[in-house]
């Protein structure tokens, strides 16, 4: 539904397709012409709505896409997605059938478990495509490559055995190789460019074995704004295509990102209110001063944290309203004794513009101890996402 269109409800989010489109061109205009884009939509598109996301991405310039379960791997297929479908997190090789019948690639990192996938295709007298992810320091999932300290080695070399072994699986075609970054985001890249090195030393070694991939890839958002080294074939930005930087030290001057979502709500009630008055659960909050408390239909149910009670704002006809007294599931008070003309049904903003103001992800995020990521990824599925005109 355009913003355009009329409706009623309490608590929305408006998603500017318009922006992801601008912001997939801007991954296509810093990488190699010949280097693939794999959009990132899992987690319902970090909440902007994965199908939406990944059409809009693919109509800008990706060519395939990427998730982080099974499940939404199918989702994108039912809705008619044929291209290349990547699964980055783990899958039971109980679901090799599922995977199969919908054309999804399979992340593999370990050597048992890539086993049962290929006995279970095999069985079914079929093959899955899969790509072969290496930890080379992140230390979640991968074959463990990372040198003990002090050994003088660029990997270890039990992971090119493991990962040799996998390649002769016969139920598994290995189509790619992968590593993530864990500080390609922070300023010093010492970290991230010593992950690469043990990458790059990894795959040649397994190309002088005889084993080549089509696709090596190692470049998440932060990578693909800051180490143009590590594109590869393949980059596979997620959070930079919602218009949100990996973090406040990569360059912002490198690509020009806009933020797609915006969360919004309306005045519910007004009470004017003396000195004494106390809000919400706890009574934590009590008015100095004769003012006016507005009711808002949005809580924690919705993604607005519990956390941000008495600490937040939102944005009333432009003007910043704190939060007072603690968020409740579906409800939130604001003090709006500053803004006379409030009326009930304003639209109030949680998260974007109104007016020349502004509430960035990265202010609840900070006030939070958080990052940017989880604030737009956590706004809840009972909350209504209304689409811009398609990009």
């Amino acid at each position: 539904m355009s913003p355009g269109n009329e409706h009623h409800y309490p608590v929305w989010a408006e998603i500017d397709l318009k922006a992801i489109g601008h912001n997939c061109r801007e991954v296509k205009r810093i990488i190699p012409e010949k280097t693939r884009f794999m959009a990132v939509v899992k987690a319902d598109g970090c909440g902007h709505g994965a199908l939406m996301a990944a059409g809009t991405a693919l109509n800008n310039g990706a060519d395939r896409l990427g998730v982080a379960r099974a499940a939404e791997g199918v989702a994108l297929r039912q809705a008619g997605f044929q291209v290349p479908i990547l699964v980055l997190g783990y899958t039971s090789p109980a679901e090799t059938r599922l995977l199969l019948d919908h054309d999804l690639t399979q992340t593999v990192f370990d050597p048992e478990q890539a086993g049962e996938f290929s006995q279970n295709a095999q069985a079914l007298g079929r093959i899955l495509k899969g790509h072969l992810k290496v930890d080379t320091g992140m230390g979640r999932l991968g074959l463990p490559a990372v040198p003990e300290a002090g050994e003088d080695v660029l990997f270890k070399p039990e992971a090119l055995e493991q990962a040799l072994n996998t390649a002769r699986l016969s139920g598994i075609h290995l189509e790619g190789c992968y590593t993530h970054f864990a500080q390609a985001d922070s300023a010093d890249k010492t970290h991230a460019r010593g992950q690469l090195k043990c990458f790059q030393a990894f795959t040649r070694a397994l190309e002088e074995k005889g084993l080549t991939f089509e696709f090596c890839h190692a470049a998440n958002s932060a990578g693909v704004i800051d180490l143009p080294e590590s594109h590869l074939d393949m980059v596979r930005p997620g959070i930079m295509l919602y218009g949100l930087y990996p973090s406040r030290e990569v360059d912002h001057q490198a690509v020009s990102l806009k933020p797609a979502m915006s969360l919004k709500t309306r005045v519910a009630q007004i009470k004017e209110v003396g000195p004494g008055f106390h809000v919400s659960y706890g009574s934590t909050f009590v008015t100095g001063k004769r003012t006016k408390i507005a009711t808002l239909p949005v809580g924690y149910a919705d993604g607005y944290r519990r956390n941000l009670s008495s600490r937040s704002a939102m944005l009333v006809r432009g003007v910043r309203a704190p939060v007072v007294g603690r968020i409740c599931m579906d409800q939130t008070m604001l003090d709006v004794g500053h803004i006379p003309e409030v009326e009930i049904d304003d639209e109030v903003v949680i998260l974007g513009a109104q007016e020349g103001e502004l509430i960035p992800a990265e202010e609840l995020a900070d006030l939070l101890g958080t990052i940017n990521y989880e604030i737009v990824s956590t706004i809840m599925a009972r909350v209504p996402r209304i689409y811009t005109d398609p990009a």
